[in-house]
């Protein structure tokens, strides 16, 4: 954890940015889609998410007290990437400094607003910023790691009379920074808010983020799927569930199918739903690492 000193410091170099207001479309930074950096269950969860494929590396850790951060809680880390570029887009200067009011969170990603609502959103808040990870992606090499919190700080603001005036927050410069980047960001279907599943959440970001608008789709044999995933349930049970959600077909968008495999694991395919003329041949790609090596 920083130091409040430190944490001083650091709001005293960053200007205010204040959240746009209006209906804006859902960003996502391509890095928390395709790597497993965060918690698919509801449940607490202490163990740490290791994960190594080529020259990328993470590992997420958790305190006792909060937990890793799950794949909700990455729904405000939307939220602020959304801001971000839409203050670009509009020529304007956005800052790793927000301030907002946890009614434009909470209305931005589809929940309620409740006084629960709003004590979830402040345990999300604690959750990603208690979470630490260290990852070797966009570092010069596997061996230096780049270390920082979801959330470098957060606070509720008040006025002299102690009313609620919203609340700040700080993102770190390794999210900022990718989010900052065209080719590292991503427009989301909103409706993906109302993905109850951590799994089929986590399934809808690798799916947009490697499927894209691909019209002839792309695949994954579920034991990568699995290493992918972060998950701390047995490749047979997470099987079983990747199975009942191409059978509900939830994922905005896309349609999921699974082609046996003799000589392997299943495997699980997905294109765009928006349909193809009759008689085009598909040509199906398979994911690789930039190494080459299926992830």
């Amino acid at each position: 954890m920083s130091s409040p000193r430190r944490q001083s410091d650091e709001r005293a170099q960053l200007d205010l940015f204040r959240a746009l207001p209006g209906d804006l479309a859902p960003r996502d930074a391509q890095d928390l889609m395709a790597y497993p950096f965060f918690s698919l269950a509801k449940s607490k969860r202490l163990a740490p998410i290791d994960f190594k494929a080529g020259t990328i590396v993470i590992r997420a850790e958790a305190v006792a007290e909060h937990g890793i951060a799950t794949i909700w809680d990455a729904d405000i880390l939307i939220w602020a990437a959304s801001q971000i570029v839409e203050a670009r887009d509009l020529g304007l200067r956005p800052s790793r400094l927000m301030a907002t009011t946890p009614y434009e969170i909470l209305n931005f990603i589809g929940r309620g607003v409740s006084l629960r609502d709003y004590d979830r959103l402040k345990a999300a808040l604690d959750r990603l910023q208690s979470t630490t990870i260290a990852t070797s992606i966009r570092q010069p090499t596997e061996r230096r790691m780049h270390r920082f919190s979801w959330i470098n700080e957060w606070k509720e603001r008040a006025d002299h009379r102690g009313r609620p005036l919203g609340l700040e927050l700080i993102v770190p410069d390794w999210f900022y920074g990718a989010v900052l980047d065209d080719a590292l960001v991503l427009t989301i279907d909103r409706n993906y808010f109302r993905l109850t599943g951590g799994l089929e959440r986590w399934l809808y970001r690798l799916v947009r983020k490697h499927g894209g608008k691909q019209e002839f789709g792309w695949s994954f044999d579920f034991g990568h799927l699995h290493a992918k995933s972060g998950s701390l349930s047995p490749l047979k049970h997470f099987a079983y569930d990747l199975r009942d959600i191409v059978r509900r077909q939830p994922l905005p968008g896309y349609r999921l199918a699974i082609e046996p495999c003799a000589s392997g694991p299943d495997i699980l395919t997905f294109a765009p739903v928006d349909p193809i003329p009759f008689g085009t041949p598909r040509r199906r790609r398979r994911a690789t690492s930039r190494t080459g090596d299926k992830l």
